[in-house]
């Protein structure tokens, strides 16, 4: 087939193939849309090599403005090469699309961790702020300006490593001292000089980058309305309020970042030599699970004897070699969010759904419903009830083991089969060894075990593995925090806020996500979801 023809071919129903000069990908999987581009996961026919591949349709982009803002976007994506970038593999075209092949990220975007946790911890939002802090200083270096840094527009890699994508309004700065003078950006992070068309330059960014560690730390955009107009008002006028419980550290240096005047904002240079990141704990890596929930930052299994002497939640100070208590990073009221919230949340979500009459609507298209971004991080892939003497217990997809007991005691071993983690009728948490672990466990942490074996041995998986990797240490496992069952099916509620509805005539389950999705799984080989997406934005 002529590369000068139509590059996409159906091969079947499920299947296409992708073809572009000296090259031939399979396309899979659809990762997500935005603007005019849909993105699918597409591998390398003869390297087997896995990448994303971003298509456009021609017939979108017919105006000159917008085909010279694709060729700038590949033009100077292109041209970067750094780690906390998303790689640019290639680009090809035909009469009908333009594809590009860029670096896959599986773990989404910031964004949708945002959704899932809202606040996250201070050594989390210093982790991902000092990575994307790097890509920035790259880019400004090389006199690129990115101007639409947001959440959305940072992804995250299967070893949760930043990288910064969608060059769609980047620019590049011809000469010293060029205010370009372009309206763009998205509205919660957009600087004022921009909106105010009096001529902007590299300090645009840095407000961005204050809008996202402000997220981080709060759960929301410092300028974040209801009402567009009001939004731009308040950021015009400097307006926000930086609540009382954020590091006086952070604090101040938000107030750096989203000064009025871009002349008095730090470059990047000054912001990574900023009290607040060199005086705090940066993780080296981070588990997945702080997808979905706040990490530990001990990764000392506890040797108290007694379960009521739990310990803090400490970081390690890896210069040092020492422990570090950090009080500051680990205020309880942010630590989860009730479950009445999630609760609310997906009543919310449901009643949305159900008053969008989605049967009447036109059928949304197959990949589109199986955005990966709806899929839960976690959910129960086996279960067995014994509550009629001990408990439920239940493994994940991750393949740790829990079990809810009857006196609402909880215990979890860990995929490596040592690690442990005990939750008291409280919710205290101690953090334990099969290896060491208080006298008065041994009954529950045998009937762990008894259950391990038999899920093992007698009951079909319904989901996949999820490989161990360097930051696990830190993980901190979302738990069973309520179940119930019916004639028809079980209910199972995780501590992450997701519910899970098993139902036992057909092998079918739903998932609900709060302030994501709701999402339909169905028990095959392999595993395939698909997903009802809220109908308003989060």
């Amino acid at each position: 087939m002529s590369t000068r023809n139509r590059l996409l071919s159906r091969k079947s129903q499920m299947f296409w193939w992708i073809h572009a000069p000296c090259r031939r990908y399979t396309r899979g999987r659809f990762l997500g849309k935005g603007g005019f581009a849909k993105c699918y996961e597409i591998t390398d026919v003869e390297t087997k090599q896995v990448f994303a591949g971003k298509i456009v349709p021609k017939s979108l982009i017919l105006k000159q403005h917008q085909r010279e803002k694709m060729t700038s976007e590949i033009s100077i994506h292109q041209s970067l090469n750094h780690a906390n970038i998303v790689g640019f593999h290639g680009f090809f075209e035909d009469d009908d699309f333009v594809f590009v092949v860029l670096e896959i990220c599986r773990r989404r975007s910031l964004l949708e961790l945002h959704k899932r946790r809202k606040a996250v911890t201070e050594p989390e939002a210093r982790y991902y702020m000092t990575q994307l802090l790097k890509g920035v200083q790259y880019l400004h270096n090389n006199r690129i300006i990115h101007r639409d840094l947001k959440l959305g527009n940072i992804f995250l890699n299967d070893d949760m490593e930043v990288k910064i994508g969608d060059f769609g309004l980047a620019t590049k700065i011809e000469f010293d001292g060029e205010r370009k003078k372009t309206l763009c950006g998205t509205p919660n992070y957009i600087a004022p000089e921009v909106l105010c068309k009096k001529g902007h330059s590299y300090e645009v960014d840095i407000w961005s980058l204050g809008c996202i560690l402000y997220t981080l730390l709060v759960g929301k955009p410092p300028f974040e309305t209801s009402c567009l107009k009001e939004t731009y008002n308040r950021i015009k006028k400097n307006n926000y309020t930086i609540p009382w419980h954020v590091n006086p550290l952070a604090s101040a240096l938000i107030k750096r970042m989203l000064h009025a005047d871009p002349t008095q904002r730090p470059t990047v240079a000054e912001l990574q030599a900023d009290e607040f990141f060199t005086s705090g704990y940066i993780p080296l890596r981070l588990p997945t699970t702080c997808l979905t929930v706040p990490p530990r930052f001990s990764i000392a299994p506890s040797t108290a004897v007694e379960l009521n002497q739990r310990r803090p939640l400490t970081a390690i100070n890896n210069k040092a070699g020492i422990e570090k208590v950090e009080t500051k990073d680990e205020p309880v009221q942010r630590e989860a969010e009730p479950s009445e919230c999630h609760l609310k949340d997906m009543l919310q979500q449901l009643n949305s759904i159900i008053a969008s009459k989605p049967s009447e609507k036109a059928i949304i298209r197959q990949e589109e419903a199986e955005d990966p971004a709806c899929i839960p991080i976690f959910w129960i892939s086996k279960w067995v009830d014994y509550s009629d003497k001990y408990g439920l217990g239940y493994q994940l997809c991750d393949n740790s083991v829990g079990v809810l007991f009857n006196d609402f005691t909880r215990l979890i071993m860990y995929a490596d089969g040592d690690s442990l983690q005990y939750i008291d009728k409280t919710a205290a948490e101690s953090y334990l060894s099969v290896r060491s672990y208080p006298t008065a466990l041994n009954k529950k942490i045998t009937l762990l075990k008894y259950f391990r074996n038999y899920m093992s041995e007698h009951l079909l998986k319904a989901g996949a593995n999820m490989a161990r990797r360097e930051g696990d240490e830190l993980a901190r496992l979302p738990y069973l925090s309520l179940w119930f069952r019916t004639k028809s099916a079980i209910v199972l509620h995780l501590t992450n806020g997701t519910v899970q509805i098993n139902f036992f005539q057909v092998r079918h389950a739903l998932h609900l996500l709060p302030s994501v999705s709701l999402s339909f799984l169905i028990l095959a080989v392999p595993i395939q979801f698909s997903s009802f997406h809220r109908m308003h934005k989060s």
